[in-house]
């Protein structure tokens, strides 16, 4: 294993442009992540209960602020590091050099999230010596999906050894003291209307894929993203964000929930300047050149597929292609290579991290009614704590 590594091993990794697929068939190309990095992990409680509530935007938009609470750090010490958005919290992977600055940022987002919401994050760190410790595995690569995207590829089961650990100790949970106010969430923005798919007849499928045996999650990972893109097409193809699902709306309450996650509190400045700036943004986007281009980068930033030791992906079809994928999913479960839950809606939902309007922006996306919550509840109940 990796014992020490510089805070830029994430950075300076080999970026990859062969197809997924064909990556997670080559673990030679992944490095074991530095032991001395943390597994930081965050996680809403009783989500499915607020979702089911009528409250996922705001699920989503703090999961998505636990994640740009992280990425503001990082980009303050000049570094980058890898993340993976689940709908209801997050696990990122961060160097010791960051991980105080990085907990106090979180300790304080969880803070105003029960505040404002009466949701609680709960976060909780592990080092990845200690996940070496107890026999897991933690490999990544960099990938490249297009021109504009690259996301980090977890082989191994360490991530999800963590997250059993952390959603395991509910009872010792409780909103601890703040310790510094450097809680950043510049750049978070939730202003896209629900998103309706490419197609008229289209549905969006949330996706969750775990190999039964970890050894044996490239090869199935890859047959599983084969069979996916024999089915839909090509990543692109298959994405559920099109230019023209797309159409701002920020409502009061979308704008107050935004406000209150960024802030903790009423801001009046903000809420004024959101509302301009949300109904400038219209004319913008539809007229200015830099916003018609603005558009095509962001379908071409969003994150509809996670690669953190199990497959996570939001999917643009018809209901025949998902039937289709999901009999080859069942037979695949049928012979113990997988196991997999899903859930299918009408839409989905998106929320942003922009840092600039021409490349430095990433936008997580969901399937609607808790799509990717939906989805790791049923393969809960199918097979119990995964």
């Amino acid at each position: 294993m990796s014992s020490t590594g510089s805070p830029h091993f994430y950075t300076n990794l080999n970026e990859y442009r062969q197809s997924i697929s064909r990556l997670l068939q080559k673990e030679e190309l992944f490095e074991d992540v530095p032991s001395d990095w943390h597994v930081v992990i965050t996680d809403i409680l009783d989500s499915t209960q607020s979702i089911n509530s009528g409250n996922h935007e705001v699920v989503n938009l703090i999961a998505t602020g636990s994640i740009i609470a992280v990425l503001n750090i990082a980009h303050e010490a000049k570094t980058t590091i890898p993340f993976f958005f689940g709908g209801d919290g997050a696990t990122l992977l961060v160097p010791s050099e960051i991980l105080e600055d990085c907990l106090n940022a979180l300790n304080e987002h969880q803070y105003n999230s029960f505040d404002n919401f009466d949701l609680f994050l709960r976060v909780g760190n592990m080092p990845v010596s200690e996940v070496y410790d107890n026999g897991y595995k933690l490999k990544l690569a960099k990938g490249k999906i297009n021109e504009h995207l690259s996301i980090p590829i977890i082989l191994g089961g360490g991530l999800h050894y963590v997250e059993r650990i952390i959603k395991g100790e509910n009872d010792s949970y409780k909103s601890p003291e703040v310790l510094k106010n450097i809680l950043n969430l510049e750049g978070m923005e939730c202003r896209w209307d629900r998103i309706k798919p490419p197609e008229d007849q289209h549905e969006i499928l949330c996706l969750l894929v775990k190999a039964c045996n970890r050894d044996d999650q490239g090869p199935v990972y890859k047959k599983v993203l084969d069979k996916i893109e024999n089915i839909y097409g090509s990543h692109k193809k298959r994405s559920p964000i099109s230019i023209a699902g797309l159409s701002l709306n920020a409502t009061l309450d979308r704008i107050n929930s935004e406000m209150k996650i960024k802030h903790g509190s009423r801001n009046f400045k903000f809420f004024l300047k959101r509302t301009f700036s949300t109904a400038v943004g219209k004319f913008y986007l539809r007229f200015n050149e830099e916003g018609q281009e603005y558009l095509n980068t962001l379908v071409e930033l969003t994150d509809t597929l996670v690669l953190d030791g199990r497959i996570n992906t939001v999917i643009s079809g018809l209901k025949t292609q998902h039937d289709k994928l999901e009999k080859f999913l069942n037979k695949m479960e049928s012979d113990a290579e997988i196991q997999f839950g899903t859930h299918r809606s009408k839409e989905s939902i998106m929320s942003c991290y922009v840092r600039d309007r021409k490349d430095q922006h990433i936008h997580f996306v969901d399937g609607g009614d808790g799509g990717y919550t939906k989805a790791a509840g049923v393969l809960k109940t199918k097979f119990g704590s995964n």
